[in-house]
């Protein structure tokens, strides 16, 4: 009996891990992938800079210039809020973006808080832009931003509303 309960408890620790990916701690991406990526859809990650700092990932050879001025404007704005909150409320990412110009309407912004009422680990805000998604991250006042491709939805956000 404990032997088929243990068995349970480590086929639903495997499934979990598949669900979520299989890169453990803090540092691990949000972003969802699948197995056979279009060639657009190829990241490249830089080197990671010191906390505060923005990293940035995509294709930097195939950004579109309207793209690579939104990762630009996405990653200053999320630096100047994280300097001074590191574990900012989503109305508060909302307002930075908003104020340095991104409009509201495209703005999707991560939950702060579970819904137990907990401190969520990261914050994500993401704006598509054609065909691209510009994505930021802050945790812990560090600001990630990446560029990954426009969900089918025209969504950045897995479940964002229409």
């Amino acid at each position: 009996m404990v032997l088929l309960a243990v068995a349970g408890c480590l086929a639903g620790a495997a499934a979990l891990s598949a669900c979520t990916g299989s890169q453990p701690g803090p540092a691990a991406s949000t972003a969802a992938t699948s197995s056979t990526p279009p060639a657009s859809a190829a990241a490249q990650s830089t080197t990671p800079e010191p906390a505060g700092a923005a990293q940035a990932a995509g294709t930097a050879a195939g950004d579109n210039p309207a793209t690579a001025t939104l990762k630009q404007t996405l990653a200053e704005a999320l630096n100047r809020l994280a300097a001074g909150t590191p574990k900012p409320a989503t109305a508060q990412v909302a307002d930075a973006l908003t104020g340095a110009g991104i409009p509201g309407a495209a703005l999707e912004v991560s939950e702060s808080r579970t819904p137990t009422g907990l401190e969520a680990d990261a914050i994500e805000a993401a704006v598509p832009a054609g065909g691209d998604c510009v994505i930021g991250q802050i945790r812990d006042g560090s600001v990630t931003v990446s560029v990954l491709p426009v969900l089918a939805s025209g969504k950045c956000f897995v479940g964002a509303p229409a």
